[in-house]
């Protein structure tokens, strides 16, 4: 069972998302989910969290209706040498990043500039996911980026949203084909996200996991469902800070 799910969006997010942290936790624990990221968009994204929403999260509750709740966020990546849009001091304060380049914050450049730009962008210790690298503006050399995961030890993502027949990213699959054969050769593990805005698709890998099993990807290799792997991966590590739990 998936237990996981690392790329959720709340009310902070903006896109007409209306939802709590605490809503998105209630939703995960109905559904099985241990261990619930909110990684809302970073602030380069229009209606999204500000800076001060960002630097709040550091004194949140870690556990909300009974799981582990880590606080990340969505930073875009907004030129080919893989800046990003939270300073230093406030990503400190996060568990993680999920580092990704959204149509409105950098035009595409060529498979070299796109692969640059994220490659670059692993290399700040707070990234540790490369959030939806299937999406088809934005090509990529998999085998380079592949490599550049596994030199820097980052997660490249099997986004749901970008496989569903709802998605906007284009046709990705051949894309999340490419990527996932890339990873195999170098054993690579993978995380499955919902990118879930709101509460209603937390914990739905449909179609990232049929993907997974058409291509046999070893279970060992995806990290949804093993809690320990997830926050050793990330660099979530050490006690948990002693806050009030919500339920």
């Amino acid at each position: 069972m998936y237990v996981c799910d690392m790329h959720t969006h709340s009310i902070a997010s903006g896109h007409g998302t209306s939802s709590t942290i605490a809503d998105m936790a209630k939703a995960a624990a109905a559904r099985g989910i241990q261990v619930l990221g909110i990684t809302d968009h970073g602030p380069a994204t229009m209606a999204a969290g500000t800076e001060s929403y960002f630097r709040s999260l550091a004194h949140a509750a870690r556990f909300r209706s009974g799981i582990r709740v880590c606080y990340g966020a969505e930073v875009n990546i907004v030129d080919f040498a893989g800046n990003i849009d939270l300073p230093d001091d406030i990503l400190e304060g996060l568990d993680y990043a999920i580092a990704s380049i959204h149509h409105p914050n950098l035009k595409p450049g060529s498979v070299t500039a796109n692969t640059l730009a994220y490659t670059q962008a692993m290399k700040h210790p707070k990234v540790r996911i490369i959030g939806h690298p299937d999406d088809t503006r934005y090509p990529v050399d998999y085998e380079l980026l592949a490599e550049a995961a596994a030199e820097y030890g980052v997660i490249l993502e099997v986004n749901n949203s970008s496989l569903s027949p709802e998605g906007y990213r284009g046709d990705t699959r051949p894309n999340d084909l490419k990527m996932l054969a890339a990873c195999r050769k170098r054993n690579l593990p993978i995380i499955m996200s919902s990118d879930s805005h709101g509460p209603d698709h937390i914990g739905d890998f449909t179609w990232a996991e049929r993907i997974l099993k058409e291509v046999n990807y070893p279970e060992e290799l995806i990290l949804n469902s093993r809690p320990e792997k997830i926050r050793e991966a990330l660099g979530i590590g050490g006690a948990d800070r002693k806050l009030p739990a919500y339920k």
